[in-house]
């Protein structure tokens, strides 16, 4: 998961796109990256840490042009080093930077055919790179030296029909404009907004809504599954589809935890649908256990608490904050490794003893994936006297690898795998476990928007909407994702980092 941007302006984009990467913040904290263009000449920082860290006074001085894309870096396979920060440059044809959301799922078969047909070489592991050479080549397969908006979409077309998977993409051509395109399913999400200014209209692409009304954008909409949107430099605006086939189904994820309460995705707001998932979750409880003994609700910050505020107003049961958060934290779901998540959560939450003391208490989170962070929040609570803890998940028993873009773990690692809802409550530690149906997670989210049919819902049911997901890709990934994979690949990014230092 990352979040990304692009802006085509009448003045130096520079610091709109350093703000639009803190508002995008929560989509990735490894990395951050902008480049811009001027007179033709791209300027390129980026480096691992949070957007603060990454950019000083003097770097973003030298940050110079009309136009520019920018990253916040989420790594979806483990690796933390600096080398995959984006966004990444081809120098062939004219020189192409992209930023990208989302994960291929042919990547393998991708990188053979840019090295044996395409002759086109790859300096990491990242399927970025591999997205940027395909789209690279076939621009380059037109011949031509002027491109058009036409040659711009078919080049994107190209990209549909030969990769599969996941991916949200901007990306900008010096003396060209800003291209940016979204897969055929529409799994990850891409927005467009205009800005009014004394010289014309502004245009910015971005992750995420409030990304646009944070920099006062107008959201025009939401890209089209397969469609792309071309803004030339000069400010003219096109969009057109470019997929030959298009079936809308998009993360129902970003719903859950990822996207930020304010944003609006795909017309559906985000904060709404949360509001359904706590009602949803709470007539569960009033129907399988309508003599509940709960004397209060309080959320895990920051994601549950929506859901978790709704619960407790149609339970007629108190909501408190009992948890008090280290905002300085990073999310314990994006961190590698089982020690620093479990050492991680006692330095993120604090609790409020006497919101505990005495009291039957129902955590509500937004979901739970290794249990790790479950485990030490239900301990904490017990520690501060409460004397029975019930433990909500407002999505249901995440139980497969999502394949799409988040990094979530092996699936051996998922606290749900081959356990059902009360095995899952004793592994930790909780007196009683209620999870959200799926069908009613899915009917919270579709109600905002009731065009579209089916979500991207992999990780709970096991069905990878592109069709391509087999067992050996399943344990490609597993062997990819499971913690000791991750440590031998942090040990190693760290080698080669510190040798790239001398």
């Amino acid at each position: 998961m990352c979040g990304i941007a692009g802006i085509v302006s009448h003045q130096n984009v520079n610091q709109d796109l350093y703000d639009a990467l803190t508002v995008l913040q929560h989509r990735g904290q490894d990395a951050a990256g902008i480049v811009t263009c001027e007179n033709g000449r791209l300027h390129l920082r980026k480096d691992n840490g949070l957007t603060r860290d990454v950019f000083s006074t003097e770097q973003m001085m030298k940050l110079r042009g009309k136009m520019g894309i920018a990253h916040a870096r989420y790594p979806t396979a483990g690796s933390s080093s600096s080398s995959e920060a984006q966004p990444f440059y081809v120098n062939s044809p004219f020189g192409i930077t992209l930023a990208h959301n989302g994960n291929l799922t042919n990547t393998k078969q991708l990188k053979k055919a840019l090295f044996i047909e395409d002759q086109r070489h790859l300096n990491t592991n990242s399927d970025s790179e591999v997205l940027l050479n395909i789209f690279a080549h076939e621009l380059q397969q037109l011949g031509k030296l002027d491109l058009d908006k036409d040659d711009l979409f078919k080049a994107v077309e190209g990209v549909h029909r030969r990769c599969k998977g996941a991916y949200a993409v901007v990306i900008m051509i010096p003396n060209i404009g800003i291209l940016a395109f979204r897969d055929p399913n529409g799994i990850r999400p891409i927005i467009f907004g205009e800005r009014k200014s004394e010289q014309g209209s502004e245009f910015m692409i971005a992750s995420e809504s409030v990304a646009l009304d944070s920099l006062g954008f107008k959201v025009t909409r939401d890209l089209d599954p397969g469609e792309a949107v071309f803004i030339s430099e000069s400010g003219d605006l096109h969009t057109q589809q470019c997929a030959e086939k298009t079936d809308h189904c998009p993360c129902i994820f970003e719903y859950v935890y990822f996207a930020r309460p304010d944003s609006i995705i795909d017309n559906i707001s985000v904060y709404k649908a949360r509001l359904r998932m706590g009602d949803k979750l709470a007539e569960k409880i009033l129907k399988e256990w309508p003599d509940h003994d709960i004397d209060v609700i309080i959320p895990i910050p920051d994601t549950s608490r929506t859901s978790a505020l709704q619960m407790a107003n149609t339970l007629g049961v108190k909501f408190r904050e009992g948890f008090i958060k280290n905002r300085y934290i990073g999310r314990t779901f994006i961190m590698p490794g089982q020690q620093m998540r479990k050492k991680s959560v006692r330095q993120k939450l604090n609790a409020i003893d006497l919101e505990f003391e005495g009291k039957n208490v129902l955590l509500v989170d937004d979901s739970i994936v290794r249990g790790t962070t479950s485990e030490q929040i239900i301990k904490m609570a017990r520690d501060a006297g409460a004397k029975n803890v019930y433990f909500a998940s407002a999505a249901p028993a995440v139980r497969y690898p999502n394949v799409y873009g988040i990094d979530m773990p092996a699936v051996t690692e998922l606290v749900a795998h081959n356990r059902n809802e009360e095995e899952i409550g004793v592994a930790i530690g909780a007196d009683k476990m209620i999870y959200q149906d799926l069908v009613d997670l899915v009917d919270a989210v579709s109600k905002g928007n009731p065009e579209i049919k089916h979500f991207d819902t992999s990780c709970f049911d096991h069905d990878y909407i592109t069709g391509d997901i087999d067992e050996a890709y399943l344990q490609h990934i597993e062997d990819l994702r499971n913690d000791s994979a991750q440590a031998e690949k942090i040990a190693e990014t760290e080698i080669i980092d510190m040798h790239n230092s001398y």
